[in-house]
């Protein structure tokens, strides 16, 4: 009988060690998941992805709107991306102010698979129009590429810089080459 008790406590001491082990193991501090692969292949989930990145930071940032540029508009796609043509590209996203008087855009560009994608985020950084408001003028640009998609931001540094690092962030860190000014204002 008492071979039995013993066996028994034997069992049951290794099933609360097993038990304690697993235990801890899914309490361990996990490193942040590296998310790879964002899906960002049509305006849809473009759409879906800036807001998003709106919803995290809406203390931080003013209302925003964010809808698809059509892109045979020519005035609205030059305006809102810096690009003087819309070869090249499949869809537009952008994310403003409901007011226009304050100085925020966040942009997102898909280009097509054969697009030269680093002409066309330098052409975006030099021709972007940080005044475009009129009453106001962004005072700082950032542009960076995921893949296929160019995002551009132009904001003060106090809206425009977290926008810019969540959307960094949201891609893994696995942007393109990376480019930032100050606008003499």
């Amino acid at each position: 009988m008492k071979k039995g008790i013993i066996g028994i406590v034997v069992i049951a001491i290794v099933a609360i060690i097993v038990s304690v082990i697993m235990i801890k193991g899914d309490n361990k501090e996990k490193t942040p998941e590296v998310k790879a692969n964002v899906k960002m292949q049509t305006a849809q989930e473009m759409q879906e992805f800036l807001n998003n990145i709106n919803t995290k930071l809406e203390s931080v940032l003013p209302s925003l709107e964010t809808r698809e540029v059509d892109i045979t508009d020519e005035f609205s796609f030059t305006s809102t991306t810096g690009l003087k043509s819309a070869d090249n590209v499949e869809a537009v996203i952008v994310s403003e102010p409901f007011i226009s008087s304050q100085a925020y855009s966040a942009v997102m560009v898909k280009v097509s698979e054969n697009a030269d994608i680093e002409n066309m985020k330098k052409e975006m950084f030099d021709n972007i129009d940080t005044r475009k408001w009129i009453c106001v003028s962004a005072e700082k640009v950032w542009v960076t590429n995921y893949d296929d998609v160019i995002f551009l931001v132009m904001s003060s540094e106090e809206w425009g810089k977290p926008v810019y690092d969540e959307f960094k962030q949201a891609v893994g860190g696995k942007v393109g080459k990376e480019l930032e000014r100050t606008e003499e204002i």
